[in-house]
């Protein structure tokens, strides 16, 4: 019997969506996307069937910062992509490299942060 705690999967946005199929196409394989968003194969697959289960506004975030040019402006580096800003809101602390340590601290409270601890 299933859990009537269990998660309905949600749907991308529409233009989202294009943007993925259109990248499938362009690059030729649910494999080669998700390579390029950095995301399992498996992912790519649930996302074009309306059958994802995780965070669906983090991943049409990756996936218009990636295929939309979609920009964001980061107190560190300035203007970036939103995917990277995703990238690096995840990266660990690394001491020996200034400007991670600029981006772990202003990430904490950055108004494009997604990540949630």
């Amino acid at each position: 019997m299933a859990s009537s705690k269990s998660k309905a999967p949600k749907a991308l946005p529409k233009d989202v969506l294009a943007a993925l199929k259109a990248a499938v196409v362009r690059l030729g394989s649910q494999t080669k996307v998700a390579l390029d968003l950095g995301v399992s194969q498996a992912v790519v697959n649930q996302l074009l069937r309306d059958r994802y289960l995780g965070d669906v506004s983090k991943m049409a975030e990756r996936i218009r910062g990636q295929y939309l040019a979609e920009t964001v402006t980061c107190p560190v580096m300035g203007e970036l992509g939103r995917r990277h800003c995703l990238d690096y809101q995840v990266r660990p602390l690394a001491h020996t490299n200034p400007q991670r340590v600029r981006l772990f601290q202003a990430c904490k409270t950055c108004p494009n942060r997604k990540v949630t601890s």
